[in-house]
């Protein structure tokens, strides 16, 4: 219970920044508060007054800083001030690179129990809050994460009360007897404008975008490509929010009732994050508002907590990655560096969530189009992410899942979702290191890029069935379709017996350019773990500008409309590509095949020749009061 006479014990507290930044004494660690919540004129006092120390340790999660004290640092060689910076990344950005000796990886959520056990010990922490209400109870506002605990730990609490820090719920409070000296300082929080625009991020937004289900539960990193994704979020259902900073893009989607938390799992009906990270009108909405609620680091980044949301989807992004799966992360000056600490905390949580999913996003090249974010391996860069926790990675060419996958399978992955113009060098590289086997050929579809237009799913029956391209990767699921097809239905698709189903058998289907050549599959299950219980496909015949069709479809799959969809596809795409027309080869007994040529919108000219039954449809030849197939 907080004492009546509190506003005495305020008045006594209070002093000038120069007063309070004074009492520091040598050798010690003072602990500044992270991200926008920074007490920035106490961080210019400190500066000012760095002559007149001697090993004073500065610790704080890596921020943008506005004073810049890791230059003070360099001049003074360590003598006046040090920095211990938090900070899980690989400091391969040129504007890391130089500070590195300072920084100390570790994950967000473990930072708390570093303070709180004297395991680092904390003689100063510089923080800043909003007054106080009339209990005396200041809130943290937009920044608890590690600073609560950094508070609890110091030996001297110096509190910076800014009137334009909101008063935020949750576990984000300090009564006025746990400060030791108060700086009345009004000043606008630090704030950040909205990321640059890239069409790859818009791109990338797409592809994850389909990854999400109605009612999950998201933790989003900071960035170009998140807030993209955000927006592409906009026509989903009760989302939840589990996440360690909150942001404007989040704003958005509670506007328009996106947003709802109420099927979470835990802490229904509350947003829960660690920090804001936004503009003065995301800090407004923070201030008194109930259903938003800020906890420390060791709650909202603990793994044991986030994995008991409901669909918990961790999407964070990724500074490059190799082909085994290994993933190096950096901040940069829009993603506000500290994001990067929280990422394998979010994505262990939430592959242990029921339904849950981890992703990783990145543009497939570097800005200037000259490198490929995906290599060979990890060189000169740490890897934040091991292979064995990466699930879905996202590039603009399309989305894999490397659960569960070979170091083989990986690098297949890893290529056709890589940028064209570097996948040739890839595939080499990958052989060299010994990733793929000898007898793998440099296939056009690894050159091609993924037509994701073509992708629907659609319910058949009561299942979800996804009709897509096929890909380098569907190997194995594709040679397990025709190992279960009924034995009758082989021979009707390879127009003779067989038993054995190698990977020369199915190259045809999956080595496609997409343009002459494409083949479309119908997949139920988990992405990344689908069954393929269709193909069908057309192949060129240039000299006669047909494509030949070719179509199987899993017994239990038969007559429920599967081939139908399928050939539709097909002839969209062939039109689109000027192909003249289709041709099938199968037996005279084949009555499916010839019901469905039949259900076309063309003129179906039959020859038998022999044992064969040949159809042909040509787009040109619409039947009288049909219009082109769409």
């Amino acid at each position: 219970m907080i004492p009546p006479h509190w506003p005495d014990e305020y008045i006594a507290k209070r002093r000038s920044p120069a007063q309070a930044i004074s009492l520091i004494q040598r050798g010690q660690r003072v602990f500044i508060g992270s991200s926008c919540g920074e007490p920035q004129t106490l961080v210019k006092e400190l500066a000012a007054q760095s002559a007149n120390f001697t090993d004073v340790e500065i610790a704080r999660v890596l921020s943008l800083e506005t004073t810049p004290l890791t230059l003070i640092a360099d001049q003074s060689a360590c003598r006046s001030l040090n920095i211990r910076s938090f900070y899980l990344g690989s400091a391969k950005p040129h504007v890391l690179a130089s500070g590195k000796r300072f920084m100390t990886p570790i994950n967000l959520s473990a930072v708390p129990r570093l303070f709180k056990s004297g395991q680092l010990p904390v003689h100063v922490a510089l923080i800043q809050v909003s007054p106080p209400d009339d209990y005396g109870w200041m809130s943290l506002g937009v920044s608890v994460d590690v600073t609560l605990a950094a508070a609890h730990a110091a030996d001297l609490v110096i509190a910076q009360v800014n009137p334009k820090m909101p008063r935020v719920m949750g576990r984000s409070f300090l009564s006025v007897g746990e400060v030791d000296l108060v700086v009345e300082a009004e000043e606008p929080l630090l704030s950040i404008g909205a990321p640059p625009e890239f069409d790859t991020a818009k791109q990338i937004a797409k592809h994850v975008a389909k990854l999400i289900e109605d009612g999950s539960t998201l933790q989003m990193s900071l960035g170009s490509t998140p807030m993209a994704t955000l927006i592409a979020l906009e026509d989903k259902a009760d989302l939840g929010v589990h996440t360690q900073y909150l942001t404007d893009g989040h704003l958005d989607l509670i506007s328009r009732g996106v947003i709802t938390n109420r099927k979470k799992g835990l802490n229904e009906g509350k947003l829960v994050a660690s920090g804001a990270i936004g503009s003065t009108s995301l800090y407004k909405f923070l201030h008194d508002n109930p259903a938003i609620e800020f906890h420390p680091s060791d709650y909202v980044n603990d793994p044991s907590v986030i994995c008991r949301h409901h669909k918990m989807v961790a999407i964070n992004v990724a500074m490059a990655m190799d082909l085994s799966g290994q993933a190096a992360a950096d901040a940069l000056p829009y993603n506000h560096f500290t994001g990067v600490s929280g990422i394998m905390d979010f994505m262990r949580g939430a592959s242990q969530s029921p339904g849950g999913k981890s992703i990783l996003m990145l543009p497939s090249t570097t800005l200037d189009g000259k490198a490929s974010r995906i290599v060979p391996s990890l060189e000169g860069m740490a890897v934040v992410v091991p292979r064995g926790d990466v699930q879905y990675v996202v590039t603009e060419f399309g989305v894999v899942n490397l659960f569960g996958k070979s170091l083989q399978e990986r690098a297949i992955a890893m290529i056709s979702i890589a940028h064209p113009d570097f996948r040739d060098e890839l595939f080499l590289r990958a052989r060299e290191l010994g990733l793929l086997g000898t007898e793998r050929t440099l296939a056009e579809t690894i050159k091609s890029v993924y037509p994701l237009k073509i992708e629907e799913t659609l319910e058949v029956g009561e299942t979800p069935v996804t009709f897509r391209p096929a890909r380098p990767i569907d190997e194995r699921q594709v040679q397990e379709h025709f190992y279960n097809l009924d034995r009758q239905d082989v021979h009707q698709r390879f127009m003779h017996d067989k038993v054995s189903f190698l990977r020369d058998d199915v190259a045809d289907v999956l080595q496609v350019d997409y343009i002459r050549d494409l083949t479309i599959v119908a997949v139920v299950g988990e992405f990344g773990f689908e069954n393929v219980i269709a193909v069908g496909g057309y192949f060129l015949e240039p000299a006669s500008n047909m494509a030949e069709v070719a179509f199987s479809v899993s017994k239990k799959w038969q007559g429920k409309g599967i081939s139908t969809v399928i050939l539709k596809k097909l002839v969209h795409a062939a039109r689109e590509q000027g192909i003249r027309g289709l041709v099938a080869y199968t037996t005279p007994g084949n009555s499916g095949m010839r019901a469905l040529f039949n259900k076309l919108p063309y003129k179906i000219k039959s020859v038998y020749d022999e044992d064969m039954l040949i159809l042909r449809a040509r787009f040109d030849e619409p039947l009288e009061g049909s219009g082109p197939a769409s």
